[in-house]
């Protein structure tokens, strides 16, 4: 017997009650897939999925901005490079809904004040927990921080393979992408670029 509850009932182990158009939709998908969502295995999947994919995209619900909201100015006159390297994310490819899953490194230039490091990934991960491209989620965190800590410089490099081409289409595992945004100093001047990309295993 199927443990699904209906969209207006509460979960007896906790878990959000899903939407019976949602469930109706994922049945679709199954069933023009080519499998039977009636039988045993599949019963519970479309209420798996929906709440799965709630958790894909939770970035929705929040505003990356608001995890650099409180900085610090007791640095020690610190004025060099702030780097958090090999950040591990998920996304997911908004063309085919298929993961995307890679690294991140992301460096800053300090004004007068710095961040907890930690809050670098946070903003990662809350344009990463969406419906993505590289490009614009690479384009997205820079700006964020850009426009957020007034920094001299922003750097973020992205490294990620994608599902949609790894395992579909042309089917080439192995394949990874890489994009980059550079602001400030490390736009305009190429001693600090040069500098930022050695530190993050480019140079």
């Amino acid at each position: 017997m199927s443990s699904l509850v209906g969209p207006d009932e509460d979960d007896p182990r906790g878990k959000p009650a899903v939407p019976e158009d949602v469930q109706d939709a994922i049945k679709t998908l199954i069933r023009w897939s080519g499998d039977d969502p009636t039988r045993e295995g599949l019963l519970d999947t479309p209420a798996r999925v929906a709440r799965a994919w709630k958790e894909y995209c939770v970035g929705y619900e929040e505003d990356p901005a608001t995890h650099l909201s409180r900085v610090f100015e007791e640095v020690g006159g610190y004025d060099e490079i702030v780097l958090l390297k090999d950040i591990p994310f998920q996304s997911h490819c908004e063309h085919h809904m298929a993961p995307i899953i890679g690294r991140a490194h992301i460096a800053y230039l300090p004004t007068d004040f710095v961040v907890g490091i930690s809050k670098l990934a946070r903003v990662l991960h809350g344009f990463a927990r969406r419906l993505q491209v590289q490009e614009r989620l690479t384009a997205q965190v820079a700006q964020c921080i850009w426009d957020n800590l007034h920094p001299h410089g922003v750097a973020v490099v992205i490294e990620a393979e994608h599902a949609c081409m790894t395992a579909r289409g042309v089917r080439t595992p192995g394949v990874g992408m890489v994009t980059s945004r550079m602001m400030g100093v490390f736009r305009e001047d190429q001693r600090s670029r040069k500098e930022v990309l050695s530190l993050m295993g480019f140079g």
